[in-house]
């Protein structure tokens, strides 16, 4: 596969979004307005478990400026989506059977948000209350043992134990986090006979379009939905919530658009969260470090109604490391709570967890360093497919980042270096994430001015994808990146995947790579009978797009711009679409690499209070060619922030007797603020992936990836305390 050639990429330019950002042009879903528009309010349940058994709407429908009430007395009827857009919740006021504390059971519409809101409180609902399933330990959750179909067996793990000198079996848990996007999720919805125009934030505009037209039956055609900005997602913009439904099925009730944007604490349970998670680790190895077998089990929660997305924690202990004997099993059990979803690092930041603290207690035990333990189980080639990686730098990521944050200088010692009151440690954990890419569509056109407008339906959540996809099209059409205008999150454009699981980059990238090359090849099919074209009779391996230009490559002399020949034609303008679909191991040979990374952190420790600071992170990424250096050292940065909020302070405390969220607001909700974030260190590394013509690597997880383990480390150098359960607060330590 032929890697493009670099010049607009890479360079380090302000996001071509920016100023529409900072200036307040950049029009997000909660910003978007109708004539005529009323306002959503949402009702929800306040019991975990049991049915509805009457609901009084006569207060609420008698408020000023209320439109309409929708319960499931009146509510029309609607369909799940379809299948193969990983699994949507159940559509909302279908049924009378409540399954979670939060669940919608009604909607107001009003003239106004503030008299929505107040309605709401008058709707008046009686339950038949139930006893609800709360707890991973509840014997009568049910359990689903392999729920992702991708538990992994390699050799024979209880031999490989066996013959270990050294075993770590240890357990591990990881809380139920949230997500907490700044921008508060909203949908705007109007309808115009039947058809019907949604604004949304969400990551994956396609799905949102198919699952409306099968919840209204009407064709997929006839229904639009726009997201050219999205206030933030993690993940939770991947699915399409009742919320969204719900808006449409309003605005079609009252015959009016209608505007629902969610509260903070509605955030909390309509919209998704990271699983919590009860992990057990063993491992063995010999003497002199050698892995002699891996063994993970995690048991995660899961809804009562719901199948959830693919989030397998245990996956990177197959392929993490080079070890003969291999066994993982994820499992998941269902409980009263609100429906789980994917959060940045989905299964890989809570897998990672228990695997990089279980091998850095087996290098203690070893009397190894917990870096040469990891350098002498590098896996050179992927361990379940036995084919070498299409490109992997962690070796140089260990070694530059050790050299960067000076590990080798630092006294093994747990419990050793003290400065006064404070204690000291020094962690690290080597990080992995899975390779994924999509299938993707995009369309270039170039006008006889010179100038691109290239795009797709796929979203930009704040990654920078308008950025790097706007020098990726000027590096491919040889024009300046200010001439090149970015379409992005519309359904009436070419289609696209979720930009989620780190892939966008390499599905729109390889997208955009083939539409660019089809347009040069369009422009020379234009001219390819032309007497006065010197490019005439050229095939595209001919000529090379430099300066709004196609030059034999050969012979730079010899070139045409794109306007005279678009002029010449009589043209406006030329256009060209383009596919991409993911390789497969089979055809390149070679087993697709996700990221890989490096960390090493720096904790000081309050030896009276056990307070916990990181007072360095530094992070040596191998993400493949950087389209970037900017946005995606950005990226790694605020990945890394999350991290620090997973390792040290998030966790969605559920009340055991209600099922209610106990801390859903950012005043209890505790994440990261300025004074938790140290200097964080990132350095790139590594060539140009081979599994894609872009040659890129994601970037959006792998900076959230590894980062609690190598705090949790650091800790324990510090204190010689070894915490297995998140967040690490003083409380575990004193």
């Amino acid at each position: 596969m032929t890697i493009i050639e670099r010049t607009a990429l890479g360079a380090s330019i302000d996001r071509v979004d920016g100023r529409q950002k900072v200036s307040g042009r950049a029009q997000y879903s909660s910003d978007v307005t109708y004539p005529g528009l009323v306002h959503a309010a949402l009702v929800r349940s306040t019991i975990a478990a049991g049915r509805i058994t009457g609901i009084d709407a006569s207060r609420a429908e008698a408020a000023p400026g209320v439109v309409a009430v929708v319960t499931p007395d009146n509510a029309p009827r609607v369909e799940r989506g379809p299948d193969g857009l990983w699994s949507q919740p159940p559509p909302p006021l279908q049924q009378r059977t409540i399954v979670h504390h939060g669940q919608y059971v009604a909607l107001v519409v009003a003239d106004t948000a503030e008299q929505a809101a107040a309605a709401a409180r008058l709707v008046d609902v009686a339950y038949e209350r139930a006893e609800a399933v709360l707890d991973l330990d509840d014997p009568r959750a049910v359990t689903v043992e392999n729920p992702f179909g991708s538990d992994q067996t390699r050799g024979d793990s209880a031999a490989g134990l066996a013959a270990a000198d050294v075993i770590v079996d240890a357990g591990y848990t990881t809380p139920d986090e949230t997500n907490n996007p700044m921008g508060l999720f909203a949908t705007v919805a109007a309808w115009d006979g039947d058809r019907l125009t949604v604004h949304d934030a969400t990551q994956w505009p396609d799905a949102t379009r198919a699952t409306l037209a099968a919840a209204f039956g009407v064709p997929e055609r006839d229904v639009r939905v726009l997201a050219p900005f999205v206030g933030g997602g993690f993940g939770a913009g991947l699915r399409v919530w009742p919320h969204v439904v719900l808006t449409a099925m309003a605005a079609r009730a009252v015959g009016r658009p209608v505007k629902l944007v969610l509260t903070r604490p509605q955030m909390f349970t309509g919209i998704g969260h990271r699983t919590a998670t009860v992990q057990r680790v063993r491992i063995g190895a010999r003497r002199d470090g050698t892995l002699t077998a891996i063994e993970h089990h995690s048991v995660q929660t899961g809804a009562v109604d719901d199948d959830n997305l693919p989030e397998p924690v245990t996956a990177v202990s197959a392929v993490g490391y080079a070890c003969p004997n291999v066994t993982t099993r994820d499992s998941l059990r269902r409980l009263n709570i609100p429906v789980p979803s994917s959060m940045r690092g989905p299964g890989d930041a809570q897998g990672h967890f228990a695997l990089e603290c279980a091998l850095d207690e087996l290098a203690y035990s070893l009397g190894i360093d917990p870096l040469e333990l990891r350098l002498r189980n590098h896996a050179d080639e992927h361990p379940q497919l036995r084919l070498p990686w299409s490109s992997k730098a962690l070796r140089e990521c260990y070694e530059r980042g050790a050299e960067r944050f000076g590990w080798w200088d630092r006294d093994p010692t747990p419990h050793s270096t003290r400065r006064g009151d404070t204690l000291v440690g020094y962690g690290m954990a080597g990080v992995s994430f899975f390779w994924f890419q999509q299938p993707c569509d995009a369309r270039a056109t170039i006008d006889r001015e010179g100038r691109a407008f290239v795009r797709s339906a796929a979203t930009d959540i704040g990654t920078g994808t308008y950025t790097v996809m706007t020098q990726l099209s000027a590096e491919r059409l040889g024009l300046r990146v200010d001439q090149v205008r970015m379409g992005l999150g519309d359904t009436e454009l070419p289609t696209a995947p979720p930009q989620g699981g780190s892939s966008m980059t390499a599905s729109l990238g390889s997208a955009i790579h083939a539409a660019a090359g089809n347009l040069v090849q369009a422009f020379l099919d234009l001219v390819a009978d032309d007497i006065a074209s010197p490019l005439r009779g050229l095939a595209a391996a001919d000529v090379v797009a430099v300066d709004g230009r196609l030059q034999r490559r050969d012979d730079p002399s010899i070139s045409e711009s794109y306007g005279q020949m678009l002029e010449r034609h009589d043209r406006t303008d030329l256009t060209a679409d383009g596919s991409a679909a993911p390789a497969t191991p089979e055809e390149l040979g070679l087993a697709p690499a996700g990221p890989f990374a490096a960390r090493f952190a720096e904790v000081h420790v309050d030896a009276d209070l056990g307070r916990i600071r990181v007072a360095r992170l530094v992070s040596v990424v191998d993400a493949g060619r950087i389209l970037n250096a900017k946005t995606a050292r950005s990226q790694i940065i605020g990945g890394a922030v999350g991290g620090i909020g997973m390792a040290l302070l998030e966790d969605t405390v559920t009340d055991p007797a209600t099922g209610r969220i106990a801390n859903a607001t950012f005043g209890d909700y505790l994440i990261p603020v300025n004074a938790d974030v140290p200097d964080l260190d990132v350095t790139f590394v590594g060539e140009p992936d081979r599994f894609n013509p872009v040659g890129v690597k994601g970037v959006g997880e792998i900076g959230l990836v590894g980062v609690a383990p190598a705090i949790a480390n650091a800790v324990f150098h510090a204190t010689g305390r070894r915490i297995r359960d998140l967040p690490l607060t003083l409380d575990k330590l004193l």
